[in-house]
């Protein structure tokens, strides 16, 4: 398995950030917080990269709120700031995961999405009698950390990104 090392300086590259943050703001223009971010961009971003660069940035609070989809669910929405350093993060490590996820992983992923799992679901009904629906309850917080820790560390040798 190949190693990643000197991700960290494309990550907070001002054009990285700049790209990162008009794909936050999509869908996104009318917030006031998006907003009020976009009014002064540029000391933004440069304040963003400087806090990334010396390694003092902090992430803010986040705002939580639930959705009833079916069921009551609990979102946490990290504040627009927080957004444009995750697209940053995102835009450079997603390749190399991408690669390693299976075919039918479909959440959050280019050319993926509902419609089609929902399409492959239909395939997969039309070929088996038998189908398994199931949502475990909870599984992202009892996942154990330093596994995925150590597991992530072999991939990723950038301590900065990790971090």
């Amino acid at each position: 398995m190949k190693t990643y090392r000197n991700l960290y300086p494309q990550i907070i590259a001002f054009e990285n950030l700049y790209l990162t943050f008009r794909k936050a703001r999509k869908g996104k223009r009318d917030r006031p917080e998006v907003a009020s971010f976009e009014l002064d961009l540029e000391a933004n971003l440069f304040q963003l990269q400087e806090e990334l660069a010396t390694r003092t940035y902090a992430p803010g609070p986040y705002r939580n709120f639930y959705v009833r989809e079916r069921k009551l669910r609990l979102i946490s929405a990290a504040p627009f700031r927080d957004r444009v350093a995750h697209h940053a993060l995102c835009r450079v490590t997603d390749p190399i995961f991408e690669r390693r996820f299976i075919h039918d992983t479909y959440a959050c992923r280019p050319g993926k999405g509902t419609h089609k799992a929902l399409d492959r679901c239909q395939h997969f009904a039309r070929r088996y009698e038998y189908v398994l629906q199931c949502d475990v309850h909870q599984f992202f917080p009892a996942i154990d950390l330093a596994i995925l820790h150590q597991k992530l560390a072999r991939l990723i040798a950038d301590q900065d990104v990790r971090r």
